[in-house]
């Protein structure tokens, strides 16, 4: 099993002034301490679970940007992308230039978007849920044949390619991990497209994962081909006090085929924090 730091905050105490700094040392002290991936959110506001509408929020690929610049072993990826924010030959062309960028290290974590209000705010597009959810495909669609030797056209319902050039291609293919746990749509184009499922740690994820295989046999992929993985709290305490408890819940994933585990560390500010994490969890969920 692996770990994984999700930055959601950028509300930082030194403010904008200092923020790129404080990014920075966060996305190193994860690294130095085996974290696997470090990621941000896709958003152009703060969302309600993690703080005010006005607190500071920064784009996603111009941040995956710099920390590519400033470390250089952790993935990177937006967790997760609004597939209907870019046009999806855009967004297969930034994926591609972060992977170039930091050697290899992209990923594309994406999903349909759900935040109207930002959307509606900025005008971004935000069709109706079906729609997304067609263009989340096409988008998918897109970025394996962006990826690919056919730089021919591509003509779907809603985008229509000429010619999907893309020099320089990426290292590496980047894997595709498609976040939520929609039981119709979701788990359907993760069987079909992705590398990576992001669910919750609910009491449903079992059946999740029970619905993930069989839209796998549908489909004719290798259930054990995808990388399971859980967005969940870290709170071990800056002391780690918590550690016991937190190695259980982890324990408790590991026995259902969660791979990794992604999650805002609380006080992750402090770099002692992390430091808990590097000597008493990472070494010792390694093994599982």
């Amino acid at each position: 099993m692996k770990l994984g730091v999700h930055i959601a905050d950028f509300t930082f105490p030194g403010g904008p002034r200092t923020l790129a700094d404080d990014l920075a040392r966060i996305a190193q002290a994860a690294e130095q301490n085996a974290f696997a991936r470090v990621s941000v959110m896709d958003h152009v506001w703060q969302i309600s679970v993690v703080g005010p509408e006005d607190h500071d929020m920064l784009e996603a690929y111009t941040t995956l940007g710099y920390l590519a610049a400033r470390t250089s072993t952790v993935e990177l990826l937006a967790w997760v992308t609004a597939a209907v924010y870019r046009a999806p030959g855009l967004l297969a062309k930034q994926v591609s230039t972060l992977d170039v960028l930091s050697g290899g290290r992209a990923m594309l974590g994406i999903g349909a978007a759900w935040n109207e209000a930002e959307s509606r705010g900025l005008d971004l597009p935000f069709p109706p849920t079906a729609e997304r959810f067609e263009r989340l495909e096409e988008a998918l669609q897109i970025c394996r044949q962006m990826w690919s030797d056919d730089d021919g056209p591509y003509r779907g319902t809603h985008y229509t390619l000429e010619r999907t050039l893309n020099v320089p291609q990426p290292l590496r293919t980047p894997p595709i991990l498609i976040g939520g746990g929609g039981e119709r749509k979701t788990l359907r184009l993760v069987a079909k497209y992705a590398q990576a499922c992001n669910l919750f740690d609910t009491p449903e994820l079992p059946h999740k994962l029970d619905v993930l295989r069989a839209h796998c046999e549908r489909e004719g992929r290798d259930y054990d081909d995808i990388e399971k993985t859980v967005m969940a709290p870290f709170d071990v305490g800056p002391d780690g006090a918590g550690v016991d408890d937190f190695l259980a819940t982890l324990r408790r994933l590991a026995d259902l085929g969660i791979a990794h585990v992604h999650g805002r560390p609380a006080g992750m500010w402090d770099r002692r924090v992390l430091d808990v994490y590097g000597e008493r969890v990472i070494p010792v969920v390694a093994d599982w």
